[in-house]
């Protein structure tokens, strides 16, 4: 996992300040208990999706049995419109290698119940499991940041000319309190979120401004040189989402100790969760809109 890898660079250059210390310090790490880890979204005109499994120590061994061992079975978890409740189901999904995929999500023996996201509703999300009761809530926002155009342009002097950069043109309302998170899919990859995937509208507040989109990245390994950049024959899709503050302030400190995970330099971070009983992760609710983009080879 990216976010446990730490930096022969920066493990060199950190031993550099300690090589003059006259006598050494040991750091005993405390083995804590795990913690329930909750990945749970809702999305206009989309199903609830509810993924749960436990926290690993930091020096754990992490491979696919690991990973699968890892995930949280037979909870009971509901989540509710403010009208209706649904109790959602566990399912299963095999991904090869002998190991599977569990998720949450609406129950389809129980319809009546079930419901989709709609913009401008709060939820809230409630689980059981192993006798603890986890809660927290979220809402789906209205739609404000407003999609002008999407076009792409050469990248930079210095990269390969198949290289593209896709070009945003967006208008944000006035009013400070917009939120945002983006995703990118190229081609048939699924939609992954950039390396720094959430903004607000502190600067750009009631404007309307030009910004590059940077592919969105699968955070399983090391941003490969040039990762921003897309290619000649690509077909893109923006996924913008309004989001409110709780899921902005979230994915701002996770993504934060993502890319500073092993630098010595950089201040320690808490990742901010809404997540009320002594969990970890978030409930988040996303306004999505989408644009294509077909770039000529």
């Amino acid at each position: 996992m990216a976010m446990k890898r730490l930096s022969l660079y920066l493990i060199t250059t950190a031993s550099l300040f300690f090589t003059s210390c006259e006598k050494g310090i040991d750091f005993k790490l405390e083995n804590v208990n795990p913690k329930l880890v909750v990945e749970a979204t809702i999305e206009n005109d989309q199903a609830p999706v509810v993924y749960l499994s436990k926290s690993f120590a930091y020096f754990s061994e992490i491979n696919p049995a690991i990973i699968a061992q890892g995930f949280v079975h037979n909870a009971d978890v509901y989540v509710s419109n403010g009208i209706t409740t649904h109790k959602l189901k566990e399912y299963t999904v095999p991904i090869g290698g002998g190991f599977n995929f569990y998720y949450y999500s609406i129950d389809s023996s129980n319809l009546s119940t079930a419901f989709t996201g709609q913009l401008n509703k709060q939820y809230s999300l409630r689980i059981i499991s192993e006798g603890k009761e986890y809660t927290a809530t979220t809402k789906i926002p209205l739609i404000t940041r407003r999609i002008d155009s999407l076009y792409w342009k050469p990248a930079p002097l210095g990269n390969p000319v198949t290289k593209v950069s896709v070009m945003i043109k967006a208008t944000d309302p006035t009013g400070f309190g917009d939120y945002i998170r983006y995703f990118t899919k190229r081609n048939k990859e699924p939609f992954y979120p950039g390396l720094n995937s959430v903004f607000d509208d502190q600067v750009i507040d009631g404007s309307t401004y030009e910004i590059q989109v940077d592919r969105g990245i699968e955070r399983t390994g090391s941003a490969e040189e040039g990762y921003s950049f897309f290619e000649k024959g690509d077909t893109v899709t923006l996924k913008l989402c309004n989001i409110d503050k709780a899921t902005y302030d979230f994915w701002r400190t996770m993504e934060f100790t993502y890319v500073s995970v092993g630098n010595p330099f950089s201040s320690p971070t808490k990742v901010i969760t809404n997540i009320s009983g002594g969990g970890l992760g978030y409930f988040g609710g996303y306004a999505a809109q989408y644009r294509t983009l077909i770039i000529p080879e």
